[in-house]
């Protein structure tokens, strides 16, 4: 069974730096197959896509408010996903989450626990 596990969040002041890791495990085809991204969801608010990977590590997309700011990559050798944050503002706080799928397989979904972070002086 496909699992998933973020670290790396915590408690960071405005202007500074967070990465965020999602390490991946079970996979039956490979990981490289799969699609990577990451959510997060503020409290009372709905889930949101923040940036996503494709497979080979080639192709990424961002959400217009972390464009220029977050940087998402992988490596494949290791099953691990990154989400590099630089100057994080409060709005970035949320609970975020590691997200793993197959092109065009909904089912193949699968989401990590969260890891919280927490933009604040």
């Amino acid at each position: 069974q496909v699992q998933l596990a973020e670290s790396g969040g915590g408690l960071v002041q405005p202007g500074g730096s967070l990465t965020l890791s999602c390490v991946g495990s079970g996979y039956v085809f490979s990981f490289s197959w799969y699609d990577m991204n990451w959510y997060r969801q503020a409290l009372g608010k709905e889930r949101e896509l923040v940036a996503g990977i494709g497979g080979s590590g080639g192709s990424t997309d961002y959400t217009d408010s972390v464009k220029g700011r977050f940087t998402i990559s992988r490596d494949n050798a290791k099953n691990v996903v990154y989400l590099q944050m630089n100057n994080m503002e409060p709005e970035d706080t949320a609970v975020y989450y590691c997200n793993s799928r197959l092109p065009f397989d909904p089912n193949s979904n699968v989401w990590g626990q969260g890891t919280q972070v927490t933009v604040s002086t």
